[in-house]
């Protein structure tokens, strides 16, 4: 009771005596409280036969509102602690840390059950139910979207793991899975900045755990979405395998390089096969046109990839300035393709499906306005 009692007879005013600054930060704890994740961290950092006097989940509760708020260390934890009348006891750094460093390999898989836990109370509990994930005027119904994506976080010193990355700054390249329904960061790995962009294993590392936070009633129909750094074949072959859990469905979308098999069927693809593309509202798109490469490519060629994958690629007359490859001067054209195993739909639905994952580079920017910008904890 003592940890989520501080919010007892709390308001809000713009005026009077006493006033503090970062009231905002108000807002997310006392969410976290009323959705059950302060106690449900405190029950995953529970240890035998200690009492501590700062529960745990309330110290995991106030790192990341502090993240939130802008803080840059471990000891801006400070911020909260000055606004103690309003929010009651906060913990100091050194016990922030301390509290950093109980966390083991088996307390981390408690806290991803517990935020599993949590995120099923919300869901249940949404006006209407999970909202349904929408591209090119229409939604995609009871249809969970995955999105996968790796970005860099850049960091200004020798710390820990932190690397050399491929856009010549330092730091880390951690990947994570967002659902496009609701918005949510799922799962995230840390990883050094010379991690690979296309690891499939990391890839499936993820997803898995971000599979596993999606309450298991809305794990039945999944479509998993990523740029061309996901287009491996253990990865597909991954997604693939899902499909054999009862009682699931997993799609995915895929972006494909543009390699010589795919130029080649380029090449050979009548005009008659391509199509308008859409634009995000589901109107024409002007200048730009769809068309399936599948039954243009070699039979060899498709027997290295899953059954079922179709290949879809998309034309585009570039902006003026645009750099083209040598293939893409011969016509004018700017081409990028894509894969699914999706057997049913308008190929220009298809397309238009796949470009809304663009959106996670918005959900990746508020990730790093509220904390994994700053990442890692240092003094």
């Amino acid at each position: 009771m003592k940890r989520t009692s501080w919010s007892s007879g709390l308001s809000v005013t713009a005026d009077g005596v006493g006033v503090i600054s970062h009231a905002g930060a108000i807002a997310p704890r006392l969410l976290a409280d009323r959705v059950g994740l302060t106690v449900e961290l405190s029950k995953a950092m529970t240890r035998r036969r200690f009492i501590p006097i700062h529960d745990r989940g309330r110290v995991l509760i106030d790192v990341a509102v502090m993240l939130a708020d802008g803080g840059e260390s471990i000891s801006d934890i400070g911020v909260l602690r000055h606004q103690s009348e309003a929010l009651g006891p906060v913990a100091s750094a050194p016990t922030v840390w301390r509290t950093l460093d109980e966390i083991t390999a088996g307390k981390r898989k408690k806290i991803q059950v517990a935020r599993a836990r949590t995120r099923r109370h919300v869901w249940s509990r949404l006006p209407g139910g999970v909202p349904a994930s929408a591209c090119a005027g229409r939604d995609l119904g009871s249809t969970v979207v995955l999105d996968v994506d790796a970005t860099i976080v850049v960091t200004h010193s020798e710390k820990e793991n932190a690397a050399p990355t491929y856009k010549r700054t330092f730091g880390y390249h951690p990947i994570g899975v967002w659902c496009d329904n609701t918005e949510e960061f799922l799962a995230a790995s840390l990883r050094p900045g010379n991690a690979g962009s296309n690891t499939a294993a990391d890839h499936i590392d993820v997803l898995g755990q971000a599979i596993a936070q999606i309450p298991a009633a809305h794990r039945r129909d999944l479509l998993i979405r990523s740029d061309g750094a996901g287009a491996s074949h253990d990865l597909l072959d991954w997604i693939t395998e899902q499909n054999g859990i009862r009682g699931r469905r997993v799609e995915y979308s895929v972006g494909f390089s543009i390699t010589a098999p795919l130029r080649r069927a380029i090449a050979i693809c009548p005009e008659a096969a391509w199509g308008p593309a859409l634009n995000p509202s589901g109107d024409i798109r002007d200048g730009a046109e769809v068309a399936e490469l599948t039954g243009f490519l070699s039979p060899r060629m498709l027997a290295k990839w899953p059954d079922g994958m179709r290949v879809i690629v998309r034309r585009e007359r570039p902006h003026p300035g645009a750099q083209l490859s040598m293939f893409e001067e011969i016509d004018g054209w700017r081409y990028q393709a894509f894969v699914t195993n999706t057997a049913t739909g308008q190929l220009q639905f298809l397309e238009a499906r796949h470009r809304a994952h663009a959106r996670v580079e918005d959900r990746i920017r508020h990730a790093k306005d509220t904390g994994l910008g700053r990442l890692p904890s240092r003094e």
